[in-house]
């Protein structure tokens, strides 16, 4: 049964506290576009790591026991699941040539358009379960099949050049080659152009929409409160953008990684199409993922013996076919 323990007063508040927030990061700690170097990745992941556990703590001692450890449970999936964004954004921006400079203000805007993204597909999915509470189970084989293709098929490389979004942009909007502006779109001779952070930004959102049919059906196997859905979505992703740049240099070491994170969704599958036979308590489904995404990570480490492949496609067919098409 579809419950839910906050009210639009709570969750207007955390949107207002959210986008104060990602204000200051981007209008005074990063104001001047620049490489994000690791010292200063790990410091921001810090903070947004720390800010979503005292929001948790917020919700256990507020809302009751059950409810805080739906966020936990909640928060470290999604958490889990935006590591495999992280891959992904690594290829986007390898296979456009993005200058390291200009990393954090695609991940920025990214990321806002995530988070409206995200709450249309949470509030789709919670009238669907209100109406229809027997879609949870179509949920459940959704992510079954989506973590064993995972599991079977592993990484695949990005490929902008077929994505319909990214293709239909391209004909419709006049574009140059020159990333040398930081803007995503630029006048010249009078005439509106999109410069290459803009169709590479356009893939981020498109890719993330991808991502977010795995990760929302995942967390309503969890709890199906959309207070809890949207917070813990929200919490992750604010933590996306430093995890990119503390991960980018090291993430070809965690090769079972991604196996990790699909038996997580086989788990959750399985847990929601048992929902009615036995309902897994909620401590016991936190343990599980941990442990799940530890062993994982631990098994990287130890028997790290090949690395993922990165893209060798380039993007300068993809930005400049346009004037032969049109």
């Amino acid at each position: 049964m579809l419950y839910s323990i906050g009210n639009p007063l709570f969750t207007l508040i955390f949107v207002i506290v959210v986008l104060f927030l990602l204000l200051i990061d981007m209008g005074v700690f990063h104001r001047r576009a620049h490489a994000v170097r690791f010292k200063e990745a790990l410091a921001w992941s810090g903070v947004w790591v720390t800010l979503s556990i005292c929001f948790g703590v917020w919700v256990y001692r507020h809302f009751g026991r059950q409810p805080g450890l739906e966020f936990f449970a909640g928060y470290l999936i999604e958490y889990a699941l935006s590591i495999d964004n992280v891959f992904v954004f690594i290829l986007i921006f390898s296979y456009f040539k993005v200058p390291a400079h200009l990393h954090h203000k695609i991940l920025f805007w990214g990321i806002l358009g995530a988070l409206i993204m995200r709450a249309t597909f949470i509030l789709l999915g919670a009238a669907l379960i209100r109406r229809f509470e027997w879609i949870l189970y179509l949920f459940g084989v959704f992510l079954i099949y989506t973590g064993y293709k995972m599991l079977r098929e592993g990484e695949k490389d990005v490929e902008p050049e077929k994505n319909p979004v990214v293709r239909q942009f391209r004909k419709v909007v006049p574009m140059i080659t020159d990333y040398s502006s930081g803007r995503f779109f630029i006048k010249q001779a009078g005439k509106l152009f999109a410069t290459p952070l803009a169709l590479v930004l356009v893939t981020v959102e498109t890719t993330d929409l991808v991502f977010a049919t795995d990760s929302i059906p995942a967390i309503f196997g969890v709890t199906t409160d959309p207070f809890i859905v949207y917070t813990s979505n929200v919490c992750a992703i604010l933590g996306l953008r430093s995890m990119y740049f503390l991960l980018a240099a090291v993430i070809d070491k965690f090769v079972y990684l991604g196996k990790g994170i699909s038996l997580v969704l086989i788990f959750i599958g399985v847990k929601m199409l048992l929902t009615d036979v036995y309902k897994i308590p909620i401590v016991l489904s936190l343990e599980v993922v941990a442990v799940i995404l530890a062993g994982s990570v631990i098994l990287s480490l130890i028997l790290r013996s090949r690395n993922r492949p990165g893209s060798s496609n380039s993007a300068e067919s993809l930005i400049t076919s346009d004037s032969s098409e049109q």
